[in-house]
């Protein structure tokens, strides 16, 4: 039999470049990345030549290990922390520089700008080589759990109540931590500890507070377009309730028909290639609340192309939104709403006296046979693409708290879900 045994000394000679072998996935990110421009991600460090300070990680280094975690599925700092000391491939990247959890998740968020010029550098690069062309795009959007629970929403009244508190709580620390003369060391120490959570816990609070004026505007407006009947009723009754462990949060309707707090993550995909062009990330529960011109303006911008066609999902349906695309020579391929009444289902494409010029050419575009092609490739694009950030790329729940985070954490999960596919052209 043959048995491990544990306490046996051996003499390796190992070059950490022998870990992985020559065709591995990760070299192909550390490739990848080494031919971006990161000047954005290195102007913040302080630690300069000549200037006293401790020396800085490479933001290389971190940029190849968060874009190969979201390649592998990993989504938490702590776990990709813990791969970097256990993990072939990431001790690799690494190449012997220590990482703790604490740096790999304020490098994850603390770039917001500099990571979305990356997005746009890898797309402009892409349009560039004709791997991609956004002339034709598809959008979706993807309700992404957070991690504030469905009980941390208060109504106003217990707002302010608890706002009152936590400042209470907070001066009386504060008068705790200014007497170190009545407390030990170990005392004072602790009492500094509570009093930072004190008022990290009172920010959130006037956060909360902060977000109710936007969510009593939105209220109103929901109103005005329900009109003054029962379902307008209701929603003026409904009383209006916030985070207070992710004030940006909104309760909204899941893929699997319940309701959680979650973001909703709009993705613009290419159709012929299938490449994200596009993301963004709001607290916005449905997507027809103008969603399509914003995403279609940030794809123009970020490929330098104009966009042609833009296929959308039948929640994006606003005559508005038809308006103004037809007012910018842009065709949208969206399906009809249904009709209430069963006699008129069926003919919601045709055309009316009170229809506009845009209403028209939409309706004679969705009835035609080329329009309905077209329209197929929405669900082989961004059904495709949906599933394949959820499922590998670890766009399961945000663990981050606001909206500048997670814009941040899709951004990172679109940038690796386009090295996937298009890394070995990166470096041709």
């Amino acid at each position: 039999m043959r048995k491990p045994e544990r306490r046996q000394m051996e003499l390796v000679a190992q070059c950490t470049d022998d870990l992985v072998g020559p065709a591995h996935g990760v070299r192909t990110v550390a490739a990848a990345v080494a031919q971006l421009d990161l000047a954005a991600f290195r102007e913040p460090i302080k630690a300069r030549e000549g200037v006293a300070g401790r020396d800085a990680t490479d933001p290389e280094l971190l940029v190849s290990l968060w874009l190969y975690a979201c390649i592998r599925g990993i989504g938490s700092a702590r776990e990709l922390a813990r791969r970097c000391e256990e993990s072939t491939a990431f001790r690799w990247l690494c190449g012997g520089v220590g990482v703790n959890h604490r740096m790999l998740s304020d490098f994850r968020t603390d770039h917001g700008a500099a990571l979305d010029q990356l997005f746009t550098q890898v797309i402009a690069w892409l349009v560039d080589q004709e791997l991609v062309s956004v002339s034709r795009v598809s959008q979706d959007g993807v309700r992404v759990r957070v991690s504030a629970g469905a009980g941390s929403f208060r109504r106003e009244e217990r707002l302010r109540k608890l706002l009152a508190e936590s400042e209470k709580h907070v001066q009386e620390l504060r008068q705790q931590v200014e007497e170190p003369e009545k407390l030990s060391v170990a005392a004072g120490r602790k009492k500094a500890v509570q009093r930072r959570v004190a008022q990290e816990r009172q920010k959130r609070l006037e956060q909360a507070l902060a977000q109710l004026p936007e969510l009593k505007q939105r209220q109103q407006e929901r109103v005005q377009r329900a009109g003054p009947g029962k379902y307008g009723q209701k929603i003026r009754d409904r009383e209006l309730r916030v985070s207070t462990s992710d004030p940006e949060a909104r309760v909204m309707k899941m893929p699997n028909g319940g309701y959680n707090p979650a973001f909703n993550v709009q993705l613009a995909s290419d159709t012929r290639s299938r490449a994200i062009v596009g993301v963004e990330v709001t607290n916005e529960g449905s997507d027809s609340a103008g969603l399509s011109e914003a995403l279609r303006e940030q794809v123009e911008r970020r490929s330098g192309c104009k966009v042609q066609q833009h296929l959308l999902d039948g929640a994006y349906l606003r005559n508005d939104d038809i308006a103004r695309a037809h007012e910018q020579n842009v065709e949208l391929f969206v399906p009809p709403k249904g009709a209430r009444k069963p006699e008129n289902r069926g003919r919601e494409l045709q055309p009316k006296l009170r229809d506009t010029a845009a209403v028209r050419a939409w309706k004679q575009r969705m009835g035609s046979d080329e329009g309905k092609e077209i329209y197929k490739q929405r669900a082989a694009t961004s059904e495709t693409v949906n599933a394949d950030l959820r499922s590998y790329r670890g766009l399961t729940q945000f663990t981050v708290r606001g909206l500048h985070k997670a814009r941040c954490v899709a951004l990172w999960c679109a940038l690796a879900y386009n090295l996937m596919h298009f890394g070995t052209a990166l470096l041709q």
